[in-house]
């Protein structure tokens, strides 16, 4: 069966196509769960998974389209990642603020991150100020700021006040700064710093037709709604806020057997008729 050259497909990574073990989701008897092929190691453990029914569909797609992994990790921890199939020519990471090209930072694509983010937010420095005068200690585990682009915070979730997010998500919007729970991670990133921004400048680079994605977190909405064709899993920050959009189809299932029809979804997309 033979794709299109002339579709990019941009997914997100973490609980879209690969899943820690917390995030398996394996709704089935022991018995009848799918061989799982380990995907990331970190600290000499293995932490991240696809089934093999998952690799092999990506393995395909990746010969056959343009595919963009489009992530918020950083550049470091992207690369712990090893897909399976041939290695992407670009990629995504800090949620748009860098693109990788056969593995580097494209230093163009950085001097009009740092360009939007001088002209249309808030500093860096406010806000990461503003998370650390605002957490309690009770809860707060870790904080961190990726690629000097964004802040994090690593939260115990059930002890985390109820309305706190929400209040923190208000304070950030008007600084022109967006916030994310997902997991055990509070993001709060430049609105200007978007995966969408970046895939349009791979589309532009490729000359590409079709733009295909798919993601579960607020920070991947913007991704969504930049596709021709888009689809959520029935987990994650979007599901939990019902989030929809014309383009985008809400898949019902959840977990790796999410990871698993996300990837069917872009296959059949990608699929010239008659092939």
């Amino acid at each position: 069966m033979s794709t299109t050259v002339n579709t990019l497909v941009a997914s997100d990574l973490d609980r879209t196509l690969i899943y820690s073990t917390a995030a398996l989701d394996l709704r089935m008897p022991d018995a009848e769960a799918p061989r799982l092929l380990c995907v990331e190691v970190y600290e000499s453990k293995p932490l991240s998974y696809v089934t093999e029914t998952a690799a092999g569909l990506l393995t395909r797609l990746a010969a056959d389209t343009v595919f963009v992994p489009t992530t918020t990790r950083t550049r470091e921890q992207y690369h712990r990642i090893h897909l399976p199939g041939p290695a992407a020519e670009f990629a995504i990471c800090a949620n748009g603020g860098h693109l990788l090209v056969d593995g580097v930072s494209d230093p163009d694509w950085q001097r009009q991150v740092a360009a939007r983010l001088a002209d249309e937010c808030a500093s860096l420095d406010e806000v990461r100020a503003h998370l650390l005068a605002a957490a309690d200690p009770a809860w707060l585990l870790k904080e961190r700021i990726a690629e000097d682009l964004f802040a994090y915070l690593v939260v115990e979730r059930t002890l985390l006040p109820e309305g706190w997010v929400k209040e923190l998500a208000e304070w950030a919007e008007g600084r022109g700064w967006t916030v994310s729970l997902q997991g055990r991670k509070i993001y709060a990133v430049p609105q200007p710093l978007t995966k969408s921004a970046a895939v349009r400048e791979v589309a532009r680079r490729t000359g590409v037709e079709q733009i295909l994605a798919a993601g579960d977190s607020l920070l991947d909405a913007d991704l969504l709604l930049a596709a021709d064709r888009a689809w959520r899993p029935g987990h994650g920050e979007l599901a939990d806020g019902g989030w929809t959009a014309p383009n985008t189809h809400v898949l019902q299932e959840t977990g790796v057997a999410a990871g698993e029809e996300i990837l069917r979804r872009f296959g059949l997309a990608a699929t010239p008729p008659g092939a």
